[in-house]
């Protein structure tokens, strides 16, 4: 939990961008995995956590905009809790640690809102992700669980995509936590990396990588020698010589900020000649866009410039042909990279996604390019100091993809078909890092990039 401070601050920011009202942030419960007293691993909502910081379950935060009041719902445990989890601080003690004053059942939430509902005043809320926060929001406010996405509060949700975007340093600091714990995971995963080995067991073993740290993974797990598959989360295979492992993995730290890396590395460990030549490819397409994201340049830009760095290297080798610009203008290159280039990053691996990724991703000045491959984009807007974003070009040969594009006679004049399918066998190759964006440019953020050349790969893979 950070200083009381920092809530106490980030709850007054979000007072002043709303216009009037009840602001209401759920909290989340546990979730049964098979039985009631079996549940699964404990994540608090995200936007609870920004403004309360409370990580325990089956807690509410309401703030007054009108009034300036703040209340913290919750219940304290009784002797049955005390026996099972041992004695635990009182709600008002949790809520005076974040800075709230005020406390009361959460039964008697309900009681506030319809009070306020009857006297005319708006309740804002976020759009709920998880089943029972729609009961219970039809419980509170009377509107049905099918349509409450339908009435969550738009400026609410800008409201908390404005503040939640440009993170704090104490936010940073947690960020490069996790991602040298990520560090740490796709080492371990590249020196295990040889013939023979099943992919379950590296996938097994850098989840207890994170979960060795107190913390757990970011995202399931993404770890596959066929790499073309863009989120493969079967680990059923062998590794086999000759072949690439791709593993696309994260870790969640203590204070739930996140990293989410990806590095792809030659089974056995040395790329042969046509690996090496299209990764290298990949490489330069990530480079590209450390370069040039900046503040005041839109993401949606750099995507496009990396993708432009990717079409030539294709042409370059004779997989891709014709005018460069023309090729990604027209969505050519798509057949190899059929996913936006990165999205932000903080307390949710895809930062604030629960509350729209049009909200996040985009603005009334950059919308969404409607065409394939960079309909994907998930982050496209002009970006700002503070942005945490991912950055992630890759190239892929899907085969079912190529034989579709193939029969339709898509792109003929940007695609070298006959050259593509003697790639058929290649798999995928994607590389991500998490970057922050600063003063005139971005930066890696961790202690360390994780190995991505060629060089550094092959070495940290023969250590």
């Amino acid at each position: 939990m950070f200083d009381k401070q920092v809530y106490i601050g980030r709850r007054a920011r979000l007072r002043e961008k709303m216009s009037g009202g009840l602001v209401l942030i759920l909290g989340n419960g546990e979730a049964p995995a098979n039985y009631t007293d079996n549940t699964y691993k404990f994540r608090q909502d995200s936007s609870f956590l920004y403004f309360f910081g409370l990580n325990h379950p089956g807690f509410a935060g309401v703030l007054d905009v009108d009034s300036g009041e703040e209340f913290v719902f919750g219940n304290d445990v009784d002797m049955d809790d005390i026996i099972w989890m041992g004695p635990q601080p009182s709600v008002k003690e949790l809520a005076a640690s974040v800075g709230v004053a005020k406390t009361a059942p959460f039964a008697q939430l309900g009681g506030m809102l319809k009070q306020a509902v009857a006297a005319g005043r708006r309740v804002h809320f976020l759009p709920p992700y998880r089943f029972r926060n729609m009961l219970l929001i039809e419980d509170l406010l009377g509107i049905r669980h099918s349509v409450v996405k339908e009435h969550a509060s738009l400026e609410l949700i800008k409201a908390v995509v404005g503040l939640r975007s440009v993170k704090e340093a104490c936010e940073i600091e947690e960020i490069t936590k996790a991602c040298n714990i990520g560090y740490e995971m796709h080492t371990a995963a590249m020196r295990h990396a040889k013939p023979g080995v099943k992919e379950q067991y590296i996938a097994g073993l850098i989840e207890g990588i994170a979960a060795s740290y107190g913390s757990m993974v970011s995202f399931p797990v993404i770890l596959s020698q066929n790499g073309q598959t863009l989120h493969n989360h079967d680990h059923s295979q062998v590794l086999q010589e000759g072949r690439m492992m791709l593993t696309d993995a994260g870790a969640e730290g203590n204070m739930c900020y996140c990293s989410d890396f990806t590095r792809t590395v030659p089974v056995g460990g040395r790329f042969n000649s046509r690996q090496k030549e299209v990764y290298n490819v990949v490489l330069a397409a990530n480079n590209k866009a450390i370069e040039i994201a900046k503040p005041g340049v839109t993401y949606q830009h750099v995507h496009l410039e990396v993708c432009k760095v990717l079409a030539q290297g294709l042409k370059d080798l004779g997989l891709m042909k014709g005018n460069v610009d023309e090729a990604v203008a027209a969505g050519a290159h798509a057949l190899f990279m059929p996913h936006g280039l990165g999205h932000m990053m903080g307390l949710d691996v895809h930062d604030m996604e629960d509350l729209g990724q049009i909200y996040v991703g985009y603005d009334d000045e950059t919308r969404p390019i409607n065409q394939f491959g960079t309909s994907s984009l998930r982050m496209g807007r002009r970006l700002q100091e503070g942005f945490v974003i991912t950055d992630e070009p890759g190239c892929y040969f899907i085969p079912a993809l190529i034989d579709q594009w193939r029969a339709q006679g898509l792109y003929k004049e940007f695609l070298n078909y006959d050259r593509i399918d003697t790639y058929k066998d290649f798999g995928g190759i994607r590389l991500e890092d998490d970057i922050l964006i600063v003063p005139g440019g971005s930066r890696f953020l961790g202690d360390k990039r994780t190995p991505i050349t060629v060089e550094e790969v092959e070495a940290m893979m023969n250590e």
